[in-house]
């Protein structure tokens, strides 16, 4: 059972074919559990990006994960998305959490610190993320998003998403801090070919290495 430790988030790659990147994605998902797939624009239009993710959507729903669009509500609506992954601040966080919760699963936010952390709390969105979700500029992650994650994994009940590395083995450090959720972007997608290999990789290792959550 993976619901009971830290589960794998993919993030997208910017790849300017949507069939190509559809493919990607897919191949990715044939490696084993992914909890979610973070789908960003990329600087696409919204015709552009639309088309792309009603390519990128049915994949990540038929591979039992959660398809989060990154800060576009009207593209999440149009191809019934599960969710919607806010990168911007508090209040940008809270107008979305107020207009499409509970219909769709909104979270993110863009906590720096602890009290940027606990502002985004009061929000009561439905997770929470330290770092960016381009962070992944550094083969591990980013120590201060892991500290962060662990603190709020301690004492608040909101789960919380930590942004990993460009290594693969990054993922169990971050597990290991406590969290609900390792995202990782460039660490599957850098070398196509290799990605479902390496979601299956990181997967036994968070079975093997991952502190299991209490009921």
């Amino acid at each position: 059972m993976t619901e009971n430790r830290c589960r794998l988030v993919l993030i997208t790659p910017d790849i300017a074919d949507p069939a190509e990147r559809t493919e990607m994605l897919r191949n990715a998902l044939r490696g084993g559990d992914v909890a979610s797939v973070i789908i960003p624009q990329y600087g696409l239009d919204d015709t552009v990006f639309q088309k792309h993710a009603e390519l990128l959507v049915p994949v990540v729903q038929e591979a039992g994960a959660a398809a989060l669009i990154v800060d576009n509500s009207r593209v999440a609506g149009r191809v019934k998305a599960d969710g919607l992954h806010v990168s911007g601040n508090a209040a940008a966080l809270a107008e979305e959490v107020e207009n499409h919760t509970p219909k769709l699963i909104v979270g993110g936010g863009n906590a720096m610190d602890r009290h940027h952390a606990l502002e985004i709390g009061e929000i009561q969105p439905d997770y929470i993320f330290f770092g960016k979700i381009d962070g992944d500029i550094k083969p591990e992650a980013h120590s201060k998003n892991v500290a962060l994650g662990e603190w709020w994994s301690s004492m608040i009940e909101i789960p919380c998403m930590v942004m990993g590395g460009q290594d693969p083995t990054s993922a169990v450090v971050v597990a290991e801090s406590g969290v609900e959720f390792v995202a990782l972007g460039k660490a599957v997608f850098a070398d196509p070919s290799q990605a479902a290999a390496i979601v299956t990789r990181v997967n036994a290792e968070l079975d093997e290495k991952a502190p299991r959550f209490a009921d």
